[in-house]
């Protein structure tokens, strides 16, 4: 495990808040990290955490898994799938022109794609979330001997 990854499961581990409040905004984050919304998403991130008091550790761990190593995958990955919804050829995204009127015919795909692409990641980064924190989470207090059981009386 990699000494950033080990640091943002840690952050995530020591919030408290229920699991399910902490996995939802990580999801967020995973869909904002997916948001053809260029360069804004940490903004969008900490507006959304502000507006829904959500966790804004949690929420922008997700967004940031769009970085500058991850952005062109993530956004070609999108784009192919929007060109496959909407019917649009993507033999040419190989090739494209990089000018305005060369990327006309892939706004569209590029933004539906995308959402798309970030509805079902952050659908499955929820569900991974909740079960590594609910199974991580270490109780707040250890039983007591003889917790949950019956007193007799001995009177």
């Amino acid at each position: 495990m990699s000494s950033r990854f080990r640091r943002a499961a840690q952050l995530l581990l020591h919030i408290d808040e229920p699991p399910q409040r902490t996995a939802l905004a990580f999801a967020i984050g995973v869909l904002i990290a997916f948001s053809p919304i260029l360069g804004l998403h940490t903004l969008l991130a900490l507006a959304i955490a502000f507006v829904f008091r959500l966790n804004r550790v949690a929420i922008l761990i997700g967004a940031y898994i769009n970085n500058p190593w991850t952005m062109g995958p993530l956004y070609l990955a999108g784009t192919g799938v929007g060109c496959a919804l909407l019917g649009v050829s993507a033999h040419e995204l190989e090739q494209i022109e990089w000018s305005l009127t060369g990327l006309m015919p892939y706004l569209w795909p590029f933004v539906v794609g995308n959402l798309v692409l970030g509805v079902a990641a952050g659908s499955v980064s929820y569900v991974l979330a909740l079960r590594f924190l609910s199974s991580s989470r270490a109780p707040s207090a250890p039983p007591r001997p003889g917790a949950g059981q019956e007193p007799t009386g001995t009177t």
